[in-house]
């Protein structure tokens, strides 16, 4: 029973951390719109094959196009996450919602083109528009594209969170929940430190710079896993505090129903 009370299960969200956006907002809606436009211009071809060939050359771009799939879905899921939890639409929050969906529509064809070339140099798959020699000057230019769209997105979510920490008392986050907004806030923190460091690498003008610019993406998952490791533990340390709180308070009143009693059964 404590422990239902806690979760507030009935009013939704996440376990310790209740989700303050109601029906869905004319942002969210707006949101979902461009997500969904964006994954229609990612597709391989509008046009059904005529050939085995055409169906081949086809195929050969779905790789690509999965992992551009998969990034969107995880920007859509962080956007629509953030909307559930806060529920803002004051002006600095739709503003920054703009500069996010801008920069969703901008970064489509230079991530798909990136993933692309990837895939055509890992797998042998590349598609013909795909250059399979590329000189140095080119991929340095095609990794500060990705690196300023990947800093532009995460950013957002960056002032995003800041902003509803912020906003910490009118929303009447509790402790459990500013813990949880923080954590997101430096996660999102440490995505934009990763593009910075790639731009730094590029900044060097080394003949392998390019190659060193990509690879350092690969830091995301680790240090993300340490982030999560060390903010975890003070989660875990905040959810035993409340739980042993909640326990105390429901003990409290067994125990003086129970000194009450104790006159009564000492007179009988």
């Amino acid at each position: 029973m404590i422990r239902e009370h806690i979760f507030r299960i009935d009013e939704g969200g996440e376990p310790w951390f209740r989700w303050r956006g109601g029906e869905v907002s004319r942002i969210e809606a707006l949101a979902d719109m461009v997500f969904a436009f964006g994954l229609t211009l990612l597709v391989v071809s509008l046009e059904v094959p005529a050939s085995f060939d055409e169906l081949f050359r086809m195929m050969e771009d779905f790789a690509a196009f999965g992992l551009c799939f998969a990034l969107m879905l995880f920007i859509w899921h962080s956007h629509y996450k953030f909307f559930r939890r806060y529920g803002l639409e004051d002006t600095y929050t739709v503003l920054l919602n703009a500069i996010l969906l801008f920069v969703v529509l901008f970064y489509l064809y230079p991530l798909k083109f990136l993933f692309t070339f990837l895939v055509g140099e890992l797998l042998g798959l590349g598609g013909p528009a795909v250059p399979q020699q590329p000189d140095w000057s080119d991929m340095s230019r095609l990794m500060i594209i990705y690196d300023t769209g990947f800093l532009a997105v995460f950013l957002c979510f960056t002032l995003l969170y800041a902003h509803a920490y912020r906003r910490r008392a009118a929303l009447g986050l509790d402790e459990l929940e500013r813990h949880t907004t923080v954590t997101a806030l430096q996660g999102n923190a440490i995505m934009c430190t990763v593009a910075l460091a790639s731009m730094a690498i590029i900044a060097l003008r080394l003949p392998q710079s390019p190659l060193w610019a990509g690879l350092v993406y690969w830091v995301i998952a680790p240090a993300l896993g340490v982030h999560g490791y060390w903010r975890g533990r003070g989660h875990g340390r905040l959810v035993a505090a409340r739980l042993a709180l909640a326990a105390a308070g429901a003990g409290a009143p067994a125990a003086a129903g129970g000194a009450l009693d104790t006159p009564d059964q000492r007179g009988r």
